[in-house]
């Protein structure tokens, strides 16, 4: 299981037909920002059934306030206002939660 406490989870609906655009854009603009300022993702995925067009990425911190310092960095950074002026035109929607894991005894 995740070791990490908290996590960041987001839901990305991209406007029909802009899927391979949003994610070349957010791979050479977005994903260096984030990498340096939150470390790699748990996961990255897109949905194929269900609810189409959207893009799902999970990302983990030590605590609240780990997850705050580092979305500030991310914000502050002038590279990432590149990234969110290059891909407005194909988000629709954006869902961000922060999840916290259960600990079954059962998966530990």
């Amino acid at each position: 299981m995740n070791p990490k406490p908290i996590v960041d989870h987001r839901t990305y609906t991209i406007r029909p037909r802009g899927m391979a655009e949003f994610l070349d854009v957010f791979e050479r603009l977005a994903m260096p920002v984030l990498l340096r300022h939150l470390g790699r993702p748990l996961a990255f995925y897109t949905s194929c059934i269900g609810p189409l067009n959207q893009v799902v990425h999970l990302w983990g911190y030590d605590s609240l306030d780990d997850f705050e310092k580092r979305a500030l960095a991310r914000d502050s950074d002038p590279d990432f206002r590149e990234y969110l002026q290059s891909s407005a035109h194909l988000v629709i929607a954006q869902e961000t939660r922060i999840i916290r894991p259960v600990r079954f005894q059962s998966l530990l």
